[in-house]
């Protein structure tokens, strides 16, 4: 039985203020391809459908099509819910949608309730864990910690249980958002250490034949039964060096995997430079990244002045800039107070205007207007003194 595996759409979310659904969209486009040419039985889609929990309109149309277009070429999707869905509102109407073959599983307690579908050699059990915050779902689990491996190892008991009463060699697939011990992270999930240690090993997952997981955006393998489909854009340059794709996964007869990468469409690539502004705006090596989304961290001891209007003069696409001033002096050690006894009210500020500039001492003019303006605080403070 073949799968394609994707996870963590996050439909209406954007990249530094630029709308991302049509790049969505064309995902979506590709996805519907993807099942036809490669005969897909099945999705698996690994939460995170949306960004928030009460997404935008243009978000939920586009989700509303991208299920229709599924069910009408016949070929079952299952949905889990992710940390950033609202459970409840994705999971709407799911036993009414689930009857063009749309399978939504958002309720915890259905954990163990499987999407069963059959091949020449027999069942294969879809077995849909939603995320799962330990806070509010150790009750129904009756978890005796609070925590995120207690929760998903009880629920991948009743999952075990489940599989047992079945048929001998029935097959198993789970689905289960959640940042398992070897993930590697990158700026654009969101945490989910609140509720207990985020991290899960992966044996919580024994006893099935592969596990998509949703929820770290870089797609990467576990081991050869559990994987990242990772998100299929990028949603902040820590992904600059991703290869977005999805799982196209294979279950022969025995439960054995087979597993490779379907590229997903990049809308623009992504790059991170860094130097000083006058080397960024004139090295010819860049050229390759003057049409793609940047983030330019400059090196200048100094602030320059309108760095990104200079920047997007020959990055049109420049998105983001960070300051890291090189050869700047390090703060002495000690206390903020040792570091601040015996400087002046003036030099302080001198030392803060240097600061927040990015380097370089305050020029004459600010001097002369700090100076003015510890002395009229002064003036005002003697005033008051005399008055009483």
């Amino acid at each position: 039985m073949r799968f394609l595996h994707t996870s963590d759409w996050h439909l209406g979310r954007s990249f530094h203020r630029v709308g991302l659904l049509g790049a969505q969209a064309a995902f979506v486009d590709h996805l519907v391809e993807a099942v036809r040419e490669h005969e897909v039985d099945a999705v698996l889609v690994a939460g995170d459908i949306y960004d928030r929990a009460v997404p935008p309109l243009p978000a939920v149309e586009l989700y509303d099509r991208a299920l229709h277009r599924l069910a009408d070429i016949g070929v079952p999707t299952v949905m889990i819910s992710g940390n950033h869905d609202s459970a409840r509102r994705l999971g709407f109407g799911a036993a009414l949608i689930g009857r063009a073959g749309i399978h939504l599983r958002t309720d915890p307690a259905g954990c163990a309730d499987p999407v069963v579908l059959a091949d020449v050699h027999g069942d294969v059990a879809l077995y849909g864990l939603p995320y799962l915050e330990p806070a509010l779902v150790k009750d129904e689990f009756a978890a005796g910690r609070v925590s995120h491996e207690a929760v998903l190892g009880a629920a991948m008991d009743r999952v075990r249980a489940d599989l047992a009463a079945r048929a001998p060699g029935t097959r198993s697939v789970v689905l289960a958002h959640a940042f398992v011990t070897g993930g590697q992270t990158s700026d654009s999930e969101r945490d989910i250490t609140v509720g207990g240690v985020a991290a899960v090993p992966a044996a919580v997952f024994e006893g099935v034949d592969y596990v998509a997981l949703g929820h770290l955006h870089g797609c990467q393998t576990i081991n050869e039964r559990v994987r990242y489909s990772g998100s299929p854009l990028a949603y902040s340059f820590s992904e600059a060096g991703h290869r977005k794709s999805m799982w196209l996964v294979e279950l022969d007869a025995a439960g054995a995997v087979t597993a490779e990468r379907v590229d997903t469409p990049v809308p623009r690539p992504l790059a991170r430079i860094r130097g000083p502004l006058d080397t960024l705006l004139t090295d010819p090596a860049l050229a390759g990244h003057e049409q793609s989304w940047v983030e330019a961290t400059l090196t200048d001891p100094v602030r320059p002045e309108d760095p990104m209007a200079r920047l997007t003069a020959r990055f049109p696409h420049a998105l983001s800039l960070v300051f890291a001033p090189e050869g700047r002096e390090e703060e002495t050690a000690g206390s903020y107070a040792q570091r601040l006894r015996g400087r002046s009210d003036q030099e302080i500020a001198e030392d803060f205007v240097a600061h927040v500039r990015g380097g370089g001492a305050a020029s004459d003019a600010e001097r002369a207007v700090l100076r003015a303006a510890f002395d009229d605080v002064r003036s005002d403070d003697t005033r008051q003194e005399r008055a009483r």
